[in-house]
């Protein structure tokens, strides 16, 4: 097995709703930016580490569910998350491969995840709330803005500002 490694970020939609005097106030739920999003970083990686406890008999992780013979035996394991990217909260997928992915197999590898995101994993983890100290929040692998969309993490980076510009920079991935 090969040490590659390809990891897929997606933004992330975080519904939070606040305490208020008796109890969760869900009649007025608040969608958190990313950049807001980013102080629950532990609470959500906490919630995907039981999630995938609960879920996962092996180190497959999602892999397990590919139905592409060829694609599942390059795709060692595909196992979900969250990471900070310049400022960020974004969702993660990472894939361990076995060999190098074609242009059209990692375009199917892509479509899994998005159909990960919306109606599989990404769906039950937005079914769980994630109890924070001052609120609860529901965390989606997937939403229908017309911005949603997947980045290998090449892509991110080229999306990332330049150095000397006056933004922030990613660093360390």
């Amino acid at each position: 097995m090969t040490n590659e490694t390809m990891r897929i970020f997606f933004p992330l939609k975080v519904i939070s709703y606040l305490l208020n005097d008796y109890d969760w106030d869900d009649e007025n739920p608040v969608e958190l930016s990313s950049e807001e999003s980013v102080a629950y970083e532990d609470a959500v990686l906490a919630a995907i580490a039981h999630e995938n406890r609960r879920v996962f008999e092996n180190d497959r992780g999602l892999a397990e569910y590919i139905e592409n013979e060829a694609l599942n035996k390059k795709v060692y394991s595909l196992n979900p998350s969250v990471e900070v990217v310049d400022g960020k909260l974004w969702g993660v997928m990472t894939a361990r491969l076995t060999e190098a992915l074609s242009g059209e197999e990692t375009a199917e590898l892509l479509e899994f995840v998005v159909g990960q995101n919306s109606d599989g994993f990404g769906e039950v983890l937005e079914q769980r709330p994630i109890k924070t100290p001052d609120s609860i929040i529901h965390v989606s692998f997937w939403n229908n803005d017309k911005n949603y969309s997947l980045k290998t993490e090449q892509e991110l980076k080229k999306s990332s500002p330049v150095p000397g510009y006056n933004g922030p920079v990613m660093g360390g991935i």
